[in-house]
């Protein structure tokens, strides 16, 4: 289905789209470069994406699409940095306790309402209202929003959160903490804007072609689940001028040979490199294959709820198991992508954040694995009683390659049986949430650049804490840090932590390691956040 769906409204949009200053340019405004006549950018996703509602969605792909349907309060630049979304600039007191943004007087929504701080404020209350069932919900917390544990325990009324629109211009946030880093949040999908009145009229279905009501750069105008979904120029945009990528395709592709065929042919502009295959590719496509940083951890985590194994309740198995992944032959025999072995949760490139140093990271694998044979025996497991278990991903050939290297690490070494289960990505977030594992895959890609966004999520409080893992020390660090100027020591200590009771198992930290099309330009490799806009992107003439 598409939104545009009849010939007055293609024709208004087709309109808009030549008088754009951006596309009856034949050279690029800022560079000079020649620009391609069509400027279609086509990708491809892993998964179906979880959501396209700003306060549902949870995935990365989602997210990705998100940011350009909806403009939050402010967005990021190429490096990462803060700028002007719907707000053109903010203030705080000096306790940093309350926010005042101060909203552009023409943003306005694809159709043709303008965005309101009340807008934020409705978007910011159904996060945190029970009764949206946002699965980022927590989010609201952690940005310490005045009377926000009791909205979510669903003891107060939404209305009660310290979120005011002073006027339709001036969109105010009180706090129950300082919170130095608060502004960098609001580039969160969670924090966007959300239409009321297409939400009341369409339920659960408001974000379907036909119905969706958006404020960012784009509309969508196309979704085939499981297959591809378009977004095109929203014409209402407030830059629109602008903008030079007229059509976003992603392309749903699960196995990764597959895309890369693909994008050989010239079907797409960008696709994950598969495991193992970036050395090669560089050497053959050096202005098209790419390895950079990325703010993001591959791990597993152990289901220490009451529904996980009992073994998985013993420090030492949990330690044993981690220990004995030798994550170099993870990162530099199956990914070859540049990607950092992990020995802790939070990466290395997170600002102002030092690695610390755990106890474990320091020794040599065949130390590591010594100890690991050591733990084991200790906790009753050997050849006579071998540990068994099992451990699901989700559906990819990467996940999959990795999954079979530990299974066969623990095999050899500890005896381990381990029962492999993939899954289709909605199907596992579903299993994984209700705590129906043993060992379970995980990623973390920040979203805010500092330590909490990675930590916090071994809170207890955490939604995204799936195996329920809970220690009250790790609790009360994470929840004095955020009062603290400096942090730092804090955060060294809730890895410690993690490094001794080892509730998850860190693997490694990511790299993105992709093809991109030579014609696509501005794609921003110094943002370790990877929040990119395709409105900043361009593609010049071949």
């Amino acid at each position: 289905m598409s939104f545009l769906t009849n010939s007055l409204a293609a024709g208004f949009v087709a309109a808009s789209l030549a008088s754009s200053p951006a596309m009856a340019a034949k050279s690029h405004p800022l560079t000079g470069e020649p620009l391609a006549g069509d400027q279609t950018f086509t990708y491809r996703l892993l998964d179906e994406h979880s959501s396209l509602d700003p306060q549902i969605v949870e995935d990365v792909s989602g997210a990705d699409i998100v940011r350009d349907l909806f403009e939050g309060l402010m967005n990021q630049d190429s490096d990462g940095r803060l700028i002007p979304g719907v707000a053109t600039r903010f203030e705080t007191n000096e306790s940093k306790n309350v926010y005042t943004f101060y909203l552009r007087d023409n943003a306005k929504w694809s159709d043709g309402k303008p965005v309101t701080a009340s807008d934020f404020v409705y978007a910011w209350r159904r996060l945190a209202d029970p009764k949206t069932a946002s699965p980022y919900s927590w989010f609201a917390e952690l940005m310490s929003i005045e009377g926000v544990g009791p909205v979510l325990a669903g003891e107060a009324a939404p209305d009660t959160l310290g979120v005011a629109a002073v006027d339709d211009l001036t969109f105010e946030v009180r706090l129950s903490a300082s919170l130095p880093y608060f502004a960098l949040m609001t580039t969160h999908g969670s924090t966007f804007p959300s239409p009321r009145w297409a939400i009341e009229k369409h339920g659960d279905k408001w974000t379907k072609p036909g119905n969706i009501v958006s404020n960012g750069a784009y509309v969508l105008t196309e979704h085939i689940p499981q297959e591809r979904s378009v977004r095109e120029r929203n014409s209402r945009y407030w830059n629109n001028d602008a903008t030079i990528i007229n059509k976003v395709v992603s392309l749903v592709i699960n196995d990764e040979n597959t895309a890369l065929t693909r994008y050989l042919a010239g079907e797409l502009d960008r696709t994950e490199i598969p495991a193992g295959q970036y050395p090669r590719l560089a050497a053959k496509y050096p202005d098209q294959a790419s390895s950079f940083p990325r703010l993001c951890s591959y791990y597993y985590t152990f289901n220490v709820s009451d529904s996980g194994p009992a073994a998985f309740k013993d420090i030492r198995v949990r330690q044993a198991l981690s220990y004995a992944i030798d994550r170099d032959v993870i990162t530099d025999k199956i990914l070859q992508g540049g990607q950092f072995a992990a020995y802790t949760f939070t990466p290395g490139t997170t600002a102002n954040f030092d690695i610390p140093v755990v106890a474990y990271a320091g020794m040599s694998q065949s130390s590591r694995d010594a100890k690991a044979v050591e733990l084991m025996t200790e906790a009753g497991y050997g050849a006579d009683n071998p540990l068994s278990f099992n451990m699901i991903y989700n559906t990819s050939d990467a996940h999959k390659k990795i999954a079979i290297a530990m299974a066969q690490m623990w095999k050899q070494k500890l005896g381990v049986k381990v029962e492999m289960a993939n899954m289709e990505w909605k199907t596992f977030l579903e299993v994984r949430g209700r705590q129906d594992f043993d060992l379970a895959r995980g990623a973390w890609c920040g979203d805010y650049n500092e330590a909490s966004t990675f930590l916090d999520l071994v809170t207890s409080a955490s939604g995204y804490n799936d195996g329920k893992f809970s220690n009250a020390e790790v609790d009360a660090l994470m929840a004095s840090a955020k009062t603290m100027a400096d942090p730092s020591a804090n955060y060294t200590r809730v890895e410690q932590i993690m490094a001794d009771e080892m509730p998850i198992v860190p693997i490694y930290h990511y790299t993105s390691v992709y093809m991109l099309n030579s014609a696509l330009k501005n794609w921003p490799v110094k943002n370790v956040e990877q929040n990119w806009y395709s409105r900043d992107l361009y593609k010049v003439a071949k």
